[in-house]
């Protein structure tokens, strides 16, 4: 037993020598699990779902009115229809991105990832963009009739139209960045590649914020605001019913796109080190926006009802399509009922 070495004289005597050091690492530099819950990735993929087909049932519909009487337009029609033809491409990504709420993982591929995020950007900014020119159109039919009548040629509202898809491509373009990136042997995501510094995504989160956002809502308040200040001087018994749908417009829109504005600017600002940017408040950003962009989406299935189906004008242009269908279905019948008693009358071979 004399031979046994004594550890506890070593073990004091190298613990005196440790300095007591307190070491805290980075934030921003620690791994961090932001998958949302599976309850919340299935309420996702079915909201999703649900937005799907309302809002492409909703946009067929209205557009299919819009072009009874393509011939008699007005400037606001004429948003309104392409206005149906964004928020109906919209809708049509809304599938790939049900996928991947669904499963946690992108499994279309590099090229379909930048596809649908192309998109989506370029009809989140075209849907945006004719929503301000119906609420200019309005603003210049109530207040401004008389001397503005040879701007609202259909020419021009046209000349509009393609200028903002153009612009809508245009500001969508670095969408085409996004790749499929492999994150584990089991996920995929969608999204853009790690930078040096992440200045681009905090410059392309402001254009978004201004240029799809911001400046839409002062355009649409300013102008809704100078129409209903000019209605409640008329003695119209109509002003009633367009100061509630005007007012119904302006508060879906905040309503739906606000929250996640939001949340992307809380991202943004924990991004650039002005927020806490731990890995919970790193969750709670990520879940949030996720949440509110399914919100934001819902948008273009409340289109339809806001700016159409509310309408005298729709309700007349339907009643129109089942008068034709059921005249063109009543001349099938006689057609067919004349076809069927000429062969009975005629000779038996």
């Amino acid at each position: 037993m004399n031979n046994v070495f004594n550890f506890e004289d070593y073990y004091y005597d190298t613990n005196s020598t440790i300095i007591n050091t307190t070491f805290v690492p980075a934030p921003n530099t620690l791994s961090c699990n932001v998958e949302i819950s599976p309850t919340v990735a299935r309420l996702l993929c079915f909201t999703y779902i649900v937005i799907f087909h309302m809002a492409v049932s909703g946009n067929i519909l209205v557009g299919l009115v819009i072009c009874v009487n393509w011939r008699v337009l007005t400037p606001s029609d004429v948003y309104l229809f392409h206005l149906t033809i964004a928020d109906f491409l919209l809708a049509l990504t809304l599938p790939f991105w049900a996928t991947k709420a669904g499963f946690q993982t992108w499994i279309f591929g590099d090229f379909m990832c930048k596809l649908v995020s192309l998109i989506t950007e370029a009809n989140f900014y075209t849907s945006i963009l004719f929503l301000v020119c119906i609420s200019i159109d309005r603003y210049l039919t109530i207040v401004c009739a008389a001397s503005t009548r040879v701007y609202r040629q259909r020419y021009c509202s046209r000349f509009a139209c393609a200028s903002i898809w153009a612009l809508g491509v245009l500001l969508a373009l670095p969408a085409l960045v996004k790749e499929a990136l492999v994150l584990t042997t089991e996920k995929v995501a969608c999204a853009e590649p790690l930078f040096g510094n992440s200045m681009w995504k905090v410059a392309t989160r402001v254009l978004r914020h201004v240029v799809g956002f911001l400046l839409p809502l002062v355009v649409m308040v300013t102008c809704y605001g100078i129409t209903i200040a000019r209605l409640l001087r008329t003695r119209s018994f109509k002003k009633h019913r367009a100061m509630r749908v005007i007012m119904a417009v302006v508060g879906a829109f905040l309503l739906c796109w606000m929250p996640y504005h939001l949340a992307v600017i809380t991202d943004t600002l924990m991004r650039i080190g002005l927020l806490e940017y731990d890995c919970t408040a790193r969750m709670a950003a990520d879940t949030a926006e996720r949440v509110t962009l399914s919100l934001a989406l819902a948008h273009c299935c409340i289109n339809p009802v806001l700016y159409a189906i509310v309408g005298e004008k729709f309700w007349g242009n339907l009643a129109k399509i089942r008068i034709h269908r059921d005249v063109m279905v009543s001349r099938s019948r006689y057609s067919r009922s004349t076809s069927q008693t000429s062969e009975g009358n005629g000779p038996v071979f």
